[in-house]
């Protein structure tokens, strides 16, 4: 026997897309986007910088081998909604401890199957990312497209995934002391510091320049996060200040908060970037790595120009920026995510170069 549809998306011009509830049975408004990663669904949903966003998951099978309890990125997941062709609520593997649709009603994520992520995938790429209502099967089409007129997706999302205090991470051997400021950081970045033998304290979005000055720290990091990096000033106020005193490293929405506080501009993409195939060309070596990316802001390349920051990576699919450097400041960032959860990991070396600019401060202090 067919099951019924019971859930459906609704778009401002009217399309709908009918399917099967899974996860929490909630009603949300989100940006729609989508991610082609065939592997990685619980570092997806578990990325803060996810925030407010549908996630449509190109790959057919999604929830098949659970969730692990080391998996996570963050421990209260936050993205908007999940949008998937089949899902699996019966996982098969030792490591599992819940399956995802458990966990997405845990932390109240609704989501729905049974899609044609297809179709959908093709009218994110030509119309571009936009407002969708996740509700019920019953909502009229009018209904859902006055909703949605009437909605609006919130520009405060990183004060809502940031750390509300101070803590610290520690090392192994504790050779480094590190200030990361978190805009919502995925936890395998702290990983890749731990393992390289880095104290980390990490901070919330709003901490002061003069307050991470006095944790006499040997580096600062700059985490990924959601949104637009202009809804947080106070980032790139305190980067600004901090610039040329401490190595500094960006990750993402961190790359984007460097280079706007050098007075360089962003631009949102039309449908974004996600994923764990993108290629990178790193302009010194020349060599192309694949990297995992979660992004929907890029960097305008004109507007870098009269600045002191030297473009080191470029996407080879839109020849957008990927890398950029100062070395007199001792800054460097990214828009890619080299601790790669889920992806590849051509581009650990970024944390061992930042590793040597903190020895290399050491030597000269």
């Amino acid at each position: 026997m067919l099951r019924e549809y019971d859930r459906k998306l609704i778009f401002e011009d009217g399309t709908e897309y009918p399917g099967y509830s899974f996860g929490d049975p909630s009603e949300r408004v989100c940006e729609i986007v989508f991610n082609t990663s065939m592997a990685g669904y619980q570092e997806i949903l578990s990325d803060p910088s996810y925030t407010d966003q549908a996630v449509v998951m190109t790959y057919p099978l999604i929830g098949n081998y659970g969730m692990a309890a080391e998996d996570y990125e963050t421990k209260t997941p936050s993205m908007g909604a999940l949008i998937v062709s089949e899902y699996n609520g019966e996982p098969s593997n030792f490591r599992s401890r819940a399956s995802l649709g458990d966990v997405m009603k845990q932390y109240r994520i609704p989501g729905i199957s049974g899609v044609d992520t297809r179709k959908l995938a093709r009218s994110i790429r030509n119309e571009g990312s936009r407002k969708v209502l996740l509700t019920d099967i019953a909502t009229s089409r009018e209904e859902g497209m006055e909703r949605l007129r009437n909605a609006s997706i919130p520009t405060d999302a990183v004060a809502r995934v940031s750390c509300r205090a101070m803590h610290t991470e520690e090392g192994g051997s504790r050779k480094f002391h590190v200030a990361a400021i978190d805009c919502g950081m995925k936890q395998n970045i702290v990983r890749c510091l731990n393992r390289r033998g880095c104290r980390v304290t990490v901070v919330p979005y709003d901490t002061t320049a003069e307050a991470i000055e006095q944790l006499h720290p040997d580096g600062v990091f700059i985490s990924n996060g959601p949104g637009n990096p202009e809804d947080v000033p106070c980032v790139i106020e305190t980067v600004r200040a901090l610039r040329g005193k401490y190595p500094i490293f960006g990750i993402c929405l961190g790359h984007q908060i460097i280079c706007l506080s050098y007075g360089a501009r962003c631009f949102k993409l039309k449908f974004g970037h996600r994923g764990g195939n993108h290629p990178v060309r790193n302009t010194a070596s020349g060599k192309i790595e694949i990297t995992s990316q979660n992004h929907s802001y890029a960097v305008e390349e004109e507007s870098l120009k009269g600045t002191p920051l030297t473009v080191t990576h470029v996407n080879l699919l839109d020849h957008t920026i990927e890398g950029v450097c100062c070395e007199a400041d001792r800054i460097f960032s990214v828009q890619y995510h080299p601790e790669s959860a889920p992806g590849p990991e051509d581009s650990a070396y970024l944390f061992d170069r930042f590793i040597q600019m903190m020895q290399e401060e050491k030597k000269n202090a």
